[in-house]
């Protein structure tokens, strides 16, 4: 399962990012606007994430992504089960949050000089292209 740790790892490396805590649950911010945050038991992730594209999201995997609470529908914002993703869909999902709440230039940038996303698990890796003679 992927844990705050894993996500402090890749946001740790993002220009203007930081970490606060807000009556007790972990947010990470650029300037005063949220991008991620976790439940209390930190097994729910929520991210910035267009508003129209939610119910396709939420439609294509239930089981891994879930619609915001009432109270933040209105916002971009969608969550994800932790346990049900791994550490290269969490970075991507990451990434995209933070690109959505800083500068264009900034995430331009970034993306040109960051560091590659990290390689998921063995069984992850495997591709349909691998094992075919070219």
């Amino acid at each position: 399962m992927i844990t705050v740790d894993d996500v402090r790892a890749v946001v740790r490396e993002l220009p203007r990012s930081y970490e606060v805590l807000v009556r007790g649950r972990i947010k990470f911010r650029v300037g005063r606007i949220v991008y991620l945050d976790f439940s209390r038991d930190q097994s729910i992730m929520g991210f910035a994430f267009p508003r129209e594209w939610r119910p396709v999201l939420v439609s294509s995997e239930p089981d891994k992504f879930m619609l915001p609470i009432q109270s933040e529908l209105r916002w971009n914002w969608a969550r994800v089960r932790l346990a049900a993703i791994d550490l290269a869909e969490m970075h991507d999902l990451v990434l995209d949050a933070w690109a959505m709440v800083v500068p264009k230039r900034v995430a331009a940038a970034f993306a040109q000089s960051g560091p590659p996303a990290p390689e998921a698990d063995a069984e992850a890796l495997v591709t349909p292209a691998r094992g075919l003679e070219v």
